[in-house]
């Protein structure tokens, strides 16, 4: 059974979600919305899949890579939303449907592969993900670097540039990061004109991203609630 806490968060969400799109006059089946599932065990990914959830998201390869597995069965997608080690690049690519967190030439081409790859087919579909901060440390290429990043992606073999995926850094006002990950996809779209995806809104500030353009959420905790003990 699933757990009915769960279900409630989940149909709050997306009625959530429902009107935000709405408010910002935009048609709700644009948007996709991913289930941060991290830390998270596989029965909760079922109860999710029970409840209409089909996208889920990861972070860290040593938990997705078994989790996925063991959920084979489901015909679900899942997408890589943490920080990505260049080492790491083949083999998260080979069980990830989508990659949200490419931020440096050296992963383009560790991703960049002729043949077939995993569930994704011949082509690996990605999104640059944008740093709004002045922490180097925080995943993310810095704007500047994004219009020229998002030509290597789009001209390397395998790979498909969906668009630009961003957090709204902490203390701010999430609306005018959000607007400034819009300013910077429309820059990226004279190059690239098929990379209109906007991977941006998390828990908190979902309807601000919508209101910007957002076509893909990454909502954990709204969700799944709070995060079990991981050591």
């Amino acid at each position: 059974m699933v757990d009915p806490q769960l279900a409630e968060r989940f149909e709050t969400v997306s009625a959530g979600i429902v009107d935000a799109a709405r408010a910002a006059g935009r048609d709700p089946a644009e948007l996709t919305t991913i289930v941060v599932t991290k830390f998270h065990p596989a029965s909760v990914v079922r109860d999710l899949f029970a409840l209409g959830a089909r996208n889920f998201g990861e972070s860290r390869h040593q938990e997705a890579q078994p989790k996925v597995a063991e959920l084979s069965e489901l015909d679900a997608s899942w997408h890589f939303i943490g920080q990505l080690q260049t080492k790491k690049a083949r083999q998260v690519g080979a069980y990830a449907d989508v990659i949200h967190s490419v931020d440096r030439e050296a992963l383009i081409d560790a991703l960049s592969l002729p043949e077939p790859v995993g569930q994704t087919g011949s082509m690996r579909r990605v999104f640059l993900q944008v740093n709004l901060t002045n922490d180097l440390e925080r995943g993310g290429a810095a704007p500047a670097d994004v219009p020229r990043l998002a030509e290597v992606a789009a001209s390397a073999p395998g790979i498909s540039l969906l668009g630009l995926m961003a957090v709204a850094p902490l203390g701010e006002e999430p609306r005018r990061a959000f607007a400034l990950v819009r300013e910077l996809s429309e820059r990226v779209r004279q190059h690239v004109p098929t990379a209109t995806a906007l991977s941006i809104g998390m828990s908190g500030d979902y309807a601000d991203a919508i209101a910007e353009g957002a076509t893909h959420l990454r909502i954990g905790t709204a969700i799944t609630g709070n995060r079990p003990d991981h050591g």
